[in-house]
């Protein structure tokens, strides 16, 4: 290989790590989501997200 061609493999290399990482913290933040709004519905649901002067 030459200088570019092995420059131009680790700048492909460098890019695929970082939208591995991307799409790493993507599915992170949309489990987090996901958890959010189970645990508000639950508590919907449940009645435990109201003041004690409604109960």
């Amino acid at each position: 290989m030459t200088e570019k061609e092995e420059r131009l493999a680790r700048d492909r290399a460098e890019i695929a790590a970082r939208v591995a990482r991307f799409r790493e913290t993507q599915q992170k933040f949309e489990r987090e989501r996901e958890q959010y709004y189970e645990t508000t519905l639950a508590k919907a649901l449940n009645g435990s997200g109201r003041p004690s002067f409604w109960r």
